[in-house]
C-alpha cells in the first residue's frame, strides 16, 4: 500500500523503526535456526514452504509424521 501524502510524520517514523526492529529480529532468529541445522518454515501466498539447512526450498515437509 502506498501513501500519497503523510498525515503524520511521527507515525511514519515509528512504523519505520518497528519495521526495522522486526526485520532484525527475524534475521537473528533465522541465523539461530540455521546454526542448529533446523529447517525454516514459512508461508507464501497461502502455501507452506521449508528452507532446508543447505538452502534448498521445498514444499515437502522434512519432519517425520508422528
Amino acid at each position: 500500500m502506498r501513501v500519497k501524502e503523510l498525515e503524520n510524520l511521527q507515525t511514519y517514523q515509528i512504523a519505520s523503526l518497528y519495521t526495522n526492529l522486526f526485520n532484525k529480529a527475524i534475521e537473528k532468529a533465522k541465523e539461530e535456526i540455521r546454526a542448529k541445522g533446523l529447517p525454516i518454515v514459512f508461508n507464501h501466498n497461502g502455501k507452506i514452504y521449508y528452507e532446508l539447512p543447505d538452502g534448498e526450498i521445498t514444499m515437502q515437509s522434512p519432519f517425520e509424521n508422528k
